[in-house]
């Protein structure tokens, strides 16, 4: 499924198209793709909510599937093996960024489903170093939302401070958030849920949120620690003004509207904190799929088959979409 330029979704802007099977590269290997997540990156890059790349696009960067070649020199997997293929798929290695840890900050950094071909396609190339094992415990349906809404989710919980046993806000309650309640929860804090959506926060609800509103400003309780999935930036002064003393809000949507003029007082005084999220390290993502073995996390999702992308995108804008969609290849 292709976008040769952006449109509203609306429109169905991704087409159908036989294209030539890619081969891999030295240290890259390809993969027959099972399954593919759908992201709000996703409807950002089809939506030109992100600059469009300049060429046509294979959308889809949480890719599950076999390894079924091997590129010169490719040693981590085997043919036969099933790995993920996330939304970092490059970086230098050399800027001060990836020699500090911070690879996700790295300048020439490119990504799946964006800069490159991602999983809206029978077949995904990547190299070896930027793949992920998937857990045994998981099914290829189950996976696709680990490898971003997951990985991204995990990242969030990191930037927002969140101490076992402490108190989550949550403002958006999508893909990603609805698997951060669950480590949430599986680190014995209490979460607060925020979104517009009756569906959402019925689901919010069921996985165990404390408290489940539309409003912010109705939220019950001050919180240590908030991520704002929405991108929404009206949402960020409100969720400041419910944090406690010293707390940090983490912000995780890669594109998001104009954050309104704040007040120092009601907004950041007492040592608040604000953190943006961009992206993720490959180190993120390890950690992440270790954990969600371990609790097991257990993801919500809607099955679409490939033909209907256009449609499971349409879904996730109109916030019709319980947990993930996943397309099935």
């Amino acid at each position: 499924m292709v976008l040769e330029q952006c449109a509203p979704v609306e429109s169905a802007p991704l087409k159908w198209m036989e294209l030539p099977d890619p081969s891999p590269g030295p240290a890259e290997v390809r993969v027959r793709v099972r399954t593919c997540g759908v992201c709000r990156t996703d409807l950002h890059v089809v939506e030109c909510e992100l600059p469009f790349p300049g060429h046509p696009v294979i959308p889809g960067h949480q890719i599950v599937g076999i390894v079924d070649q091997l590129g010169a020199g490719s040693k981590r997997f085997e043919i036969g093996q099933r790995i993920g293929i996330a939304w970092l798929r490059h970086t230098c290695g050399e800027c001060v960024y990836c020699r500090s840890g911070q690879e996700n900050l790295c300048e020439s950094a490119r990504f799946t489903g964006y800069h490159e071909p991602g999983g809206y396609a029978e077949l995904a190339v990547v190299n070896e170093q930027f793949a992920y094992p998937i857990p045994d415990i998981f099914s290829d349906q189950q996976a696709p939302p680990l490898l971003c809404a997951g990985i991204i989710g995990h990242r969030s919980l990191k930037r927002s401070g969140l101490r076992r046993g402490q108190s989550l806000a949550i403002y958006g309650f999508g893909s990603s958030a609805h698997i951060v309640i669950q480590v949430a929860l599986h680190m014995g804090c209490k979460v607060y849920v925020c979104t517009r959506g009756k569906k959402h926060r019925e689901l919010a609800a069921r996985l165990g949120a404390e408290w489940v509103g539309e409003k912010p400003e109705e939220m019950p309780a001050l919180t240590d620690s908030a991520i704002i999935f929405a991108p929404a930036g009206e949402l960020v002064p409100k969720a400041l003004e419910h944090l406690r003393k010293g707390g940090a809000l983490a912000v995780a949507g890669i594109y998001m509207s104009d954050i309104p003029q704040m007040d120092y007082e009601n907004h950041l005084f007492y040592e608040k904190n604000i953190h943006s999220v961009t992206a993720n390290t490959r180190q993120d993502g390890m950690e992440f799929l270790q954990i969600a073995a371990e609790i097991p996390i257990r993801p919500e999702v809607r099955i679409f088959p490939l033909r209907e992308a256009n449609q499971a995108l349409l879904s996730l804008k109109k916030n019709k979409m319980d947990g993930s969609g996943v397309l099935v290849i």
